[in-house]
């Protein structure tokens, strides 16, 4: 498969920057070139050469998306648009990857796996459960499964450092758990996907490693960092109390990666990825 071959949708994204740069050939766009969620221009784009879409776009404010405006934002980005782009897929005969997200279940087992029901809790995973659904229709498509994304941009990693490095001993819930995905390894399997011709489907795709609570994380940030600061467990609802508009999170996030596994990819610990982008941060 050849770079020039794949079309990269969310381009200015934390995985759309990563997917650039496994893929420097490649169409990369975002909403200012393209809006996926206008049918007749995605039907008017040329997609001559075209062989794989990598749908990286998403509305991704959980929060915004409970608001009456947020609302029809992320569905109209998170469902309506996936839709559009199968029917572009099976229309001109392109692979479709869609990025999907844990928030698609409502986090009572402890690992989530690959067919389990959709039971979303909150507006923004209502509406990535249905672009699951509207994808799961292509003849050639691949959705990865995927939570707590690290990548180049605002994310949590990047606000404990700047606590840290402001001497603020900030609360942390508790009692959320899941993996961290920094972003090269959802590109990793991606390309191990696509270039090994593995089976259609969905696949859970996150770090690998014992499984972490939020605070337990922060607590992990700030010994890489030697930092010494100190991180007060607080529940979800704790961390909530008195605010309003607040969407409910899954608190288990843990994807089961067996099946992923079994195609011969080999995960990398969330931890020594987290050391690694913290290094990388320092030098910048």
């Amino acid at each position: 498969m050849k770079d020039r071959q794949i079309l990269i949708i969310g381009s200015n994204g934390q995985l759309g920057r990563a997917l650039q740069q496994q893929y420097p050939g490649a169409k990369a766009i975002d909403a200012d070139k393209l809006d996926i969620t206008n049918w007749v221009a995605l039907d008017n784009f040329d997609w001559t050469d075209i062989k794989t879409i990598i749908n990286a776009a998403a509305y991704t404010n959980v929060d915004g998306a409970e608001t009456n405006e947020g609302r029809i934002a992320a569905w109209k980005v998170n469902a309506v648009a996936p839709a559009y782009l199968t029917k572009i897929a099976n229309k001109h005969d392109i692979t479709l990857v869609h990025i999907s997200t844990d928030y698609v279940f409502d986090g009572s087992n402890d690992n989530h796996t690959e067919d389990e029901p959709y039971s979303p809790l909150s507006v923004y995973g209502e509406s990535k459960a249905a672009g699951d659904i509207s994808v799961s229709l292509a003849s050639k498509h691949y959705i990865l499964r995927t939570s707590w994304v690290i990548g180049d941009g605002n994310n949590f990693v990047r606000t404990m450092l700047t606590l840290a490095q402001k001497g603020i001993n900030p609360s942390v819930v508790d009692d959320q758990i899941g993996r961290l995905t920094f972003t090269p390894e959802l590109v990793r399997a991606i390309d191990y996907l696509l270039t090994n011709n593995s089976a259609f489907g969905i696949y859970n795709v996150t770090n690998d490693g014992e499984p972490a609570s939020w605070a337990n994380i922060a607590r992990e940030i700030f010994k890489i960092t030697a930092l010494g600061n100190s991180v007060t467990d607080v529940t979800t609802e704790q961390y909530y109390e008195g605010k309003t508009g607040i969407a409910p999170r899954p608190l288990n996030s843990v994807m089961d990666l067996d099946k992923l596994h079994q195609t011969g990819f080999e995960s990398h610990s969330w931890y020594n990825d987290l050391k690694e982008y913290i290094e990388k941060e320092k030098i910048q």
